[in-house]
């Protein structure tokens, strides 16, 4: 399906069993403290480039999101949360230096930037998903897409479990 809207089809996310979603983000408290914030901003990219490419990470896809000039979210979604946990701890991975690098920095940036994180495991059932006229965004860019009717015309169908 690629980046088309779906033209007036209502799709629904293909995914199956339990969902691990991920949020992380940064903010800059300080923007005259460049040195502490910008390494911070500029790893990101590096792992979501790593994760990509490594097709058995488990690493499904990204969104990402801003929150004004100085917050910055990546909403990731996960094939299970052992393959998450697996990459957070990797020592040849990206992440590993990165947060070594942003421990380092923290003890003398005086607050410059924050971060943080989130996971959620939301079990089988307990999401839903529809899309009309959009090209595979969040859940669907993850797991791709499926015709809404599979799983039920209305949200709490789909959330029950109980196709139309």
């Amino acid at each position: 399906m690629g980046n088309a809207p779906t033209s007036g089809r209502r799709v629904t996310a293909a995914a199956e069993g339990e969902v691990v979603v991920f949020l992380i983000g940064m903010r800059i408290n300080r923007w005259r403290s460049v040195r502490h914030w910008l390494p911070t901003l500029k790893a990101m990219p590096r792992m979501i480039k790593e994760l990509s490419i490594d097709k058995d990470s488990g690493f499904l896809g990204y969104r990402g999101l801003s929150g004004g000039p100085r917050v910055f979210t990546v909403v990731q979604y996960w094939e299970s949360r052992e393959k998450l946990l697996a990459y957070a701890s990797d020592q040849a991975g990206q992440h590993r230096p990165a947060w070594a690098e942003f421990n380092r920095r923290l003890r003398n940036s005086n607050g410059s930037v924050g971060i943080w994180h989130e996971t959620y495991i939301v079990p089988a059932g307990s999401y839903e998903s529809v899309y009309v006229d959009m090209p595979p965004t969040g859940l669907a860019a993850a797991w791709g897409v499926e015709p809404v009717e599979r799983r039920g015309e209305r949200a709490a169908q789909r959330l029950a479990g109980e196709a139309s």
